[in-house]
C-alpha cells in the first residue's frame, strides 16, 4: 500500500521530484573544508621541510667558521658535528616522509570520495586514501627493486634492499636527488639568465629620455576609449565584448606600472635598479667562474672528486681561502642558485602551469609546487658539493671519519 501511495503520488500532475535537502549541501562543504584544511596543513609542513633543508648547508657553513674562530669558547661547545649531523638525517627523514608519505596522502586524500558501498565521509575518504598509499608503496618498491637489478644485479645487492631503514630509504631519497639534480642542472642555466628580466619587472626602471606624464595621458585616454567601445556593444556580440574586456585589463596593468613609476622616489629609480643589475652581473660571473674552475679541476685532478666520507670535520678548517669572507660569499652564492633555480623552474615551458596566482591557485597545484620545490631543495646541498661550494664533513671525531665498514652483504651503510 505504502508502494502504491508512492507510485500515485509520482505519477500526479502537481508532483515535485525529491531536491536534496540544504543541510547535505552544507555537510558536502563542511567535509570538502576540512580535507582542503588538513592537505594545505600537510602543504605547509612540506614547504618548511624543503626551507630547512635549503637553510642547513649556510648554517653548517656558518657552524664551522664559528668554531674556527672561537674554538675553546664555552657557550658554542654545543655547536659540533654531532649535532649538525643529526640536523641533516632529520632533514632527509622528514623530507623522505613529505616526499613518499604526506605529499602522496594529500593528493589522494584531495581526491577520494570513498568506496562504493561505503557511508561517505571522512573516515570513507580516509580509508580510500590509505589503500592507495599501500598500492602505491608497492609500486615505488617493484620499481626500486627493478632499477637495482639493472644496476647492480647480483644477490648482494637484492639482499640489501630488504635492510629498510639503513640501505633502502637512503637509496630511494639518493635517487630523488638525483633526479633532483638533473632537474637543478636543467633550471640553474634558464634561472640566471631570466633572473635579469624577473627583477626588472619587479623594480622601477630609470626614466630616462622618457615623459611618464605623457604616457599617463595618452593610456588614460585609450582606457577611456575602451570603455566607450565597450559600453556599447550588445550583449549579443560576446566574443568581441571579451576580446575587449581583456583589452581593457591590460591598459589598466600598464596604467598601473606608469603611475607606479612616477611615485617611485629618484633614489629608488637612479641608484636601486642600476645597483641591483650590477649585482646579478657579478653574481652571476662569479657563479659561472667558480663553476668553470671546479669542472676543470674536476677533469684534471682526480683528488679533486666529491669524496662520500673523506674531509676536514666541521671547526677543523675554513671552507674558503679567504675565510669568513669566502664562506659568506658562497653562502650568498648557494641562496642564489636556489632562487635562480626556482625562477628557472618557473621559467621552462613544461611547468610554466604550476606557477601559483593569487586567489586562482587550486590545491592540486599548490600540492604540485610543494612537491617540486622538495625535490629541488634535496638536490641543492648535492650540486652545490659537486660544484665545489660546500666541501664540508660533518663529522669531527676520529672514530667518524673513518672508512663506512661494510655490512655482512658487502654493502656499505653509510648515510
Amino acid at each position: 500500500m505504502k508502494e502504491d501511495g508512492r507510485a500515485g503520488r509520482g505519477v500526479g500532475a502537481g508532483a515535485a521530484l525529491p531536491q536534496p535537502s540544504a543541510g547535505v549541501h552544507d555537510e558536502q562543504e563542511d567535509e570538502d573544508a576540512i580535507v582542503n584544511r588538513i592537505s594545505l596543513f600537510l602543504s605547509t609542513f612540506t614547504l618548511a621541510v624543503s626551507a630547512g633543508a635549503v637553510l642547513l648547508l649556510p648554517f653548517s657553513i656558518i657552524s664551522n667558521e664559528i668554531l674556527l674562530a672561537f674554538p675553546q669558547n664555552y657557550y658554542i661547545q654545543w655547536l659540533n658535528g654531532s649535532l649538525i649531523h643529526g640536523l641533516w638525517n632529520l632533514a632527509s627523514l622528514f623530507s623522505n616522509l613529505c616526499l613518499f608519505v604526506l605529499m602522496p596522502f594529500a593528493f589522494f586524500f584531495l581526491e577520494s570520495e570513498g568506496f562504493a558501498g561505503l557511508k561517505k565521509g571522512i573516515r570513507a575518504r580516509i580509508l580510500e586514501t590509505l589503500v592507495m598509499l599501500i598500492l602505491l608503496a608497492l609500486l615505488i618498491l617493484g620499481m626500486v627493486w627493478v632499477a637495482s637489478a639493472l644496476v647492480d644485479n647480483d644477490a648482494a645487492s637484492m639482499e640489501s634492499l630488504y635492510d629498510l631503514w639503513e640501505f633502502y630509504l637512503p637509496y630511494l631519497y639518493s635517487c630523488i636527488s638525483l633526479m633532483g639534480c638533473l632537474l637543478l642542472l636543467l633550471c640553474t642555466p634558464v634561472g640566471l639568465s631570466r633572473m635579469f628580466t624577473v627583477m626588472g619587472q619587479l623594480l622601477v626602471k630609470p626614466a630616462i629620455l622618457e615623459d611618464l606624464d605623457e604616457q599617463i595621458y595618452m593610456i588614460t585616454l585609450e582606457e577611456e576609449a575602451l570603455q566607450r567601445r565597450l559600453n556599447g556593444l550588445s550583449s549579443s556580440v560576446e566574443y568581441n565584448m571579451m576580446e575587449m574586456e581583456q583589452e581593457l585589463e591590460n591598459v589598466k596593468t600598464l596604467k598601473t606600472k606608469l603611475e607606479r613609476r612616477k611615485k617611485a622616489s629618484a633614489w629608488e629609480r637612479n641608484l636601486v635598479y642600476p645597483a641591483v643589475m650590477v649585482l646579478l652581473l657579478i653574481e652571476t660571473s662569479i657563479s659561472v667562474l667558480l663553476v668553470a674552475c671546479n669542472i676543470l679541476c674536476l677533469l684534471v685532478d682526480e683528488t679533486a672528486m666529491p669524496k662520500g666520507t673523506r674531509g676536514p670535520g666541521i671547526g677543523s678548517a675554513s671552507l674558503s681561502a679567504f675565510g669568513f669572507v669566502g664562506a659568506a660569499l658562497e653562502i650568498i652564492l648557494i641562496f642564489y642558485l636556489m632562487v635562480s633555480s626556482v625562477v628557472g623552474f618557473y621559467s621552462l615551458r613544461c611547468f610554466g602551469t604550476f606557477i601559483p596566482k593569487k586567489d586562482d591557485t587550486t590545491m592540486t597545484k599548490i600540492i604540485g609546487n610543494c612537491v617540486s620545490i622538495l625535490v629541488l631543495s634535496s638536490a641543492l646541498p648535492v650540486m652545490s658539493r659537486t660544484l665545489g661550494l660546500h666541501k664540508l664533513h660533518l663529522s669531527n671525531t676520529p672514530r667518524d671519519s673513518e672508512t663506512a665498514k661494510p655490512s655482512a652483504n658487502g654493502h656499505q651503510k653509510a648515510l
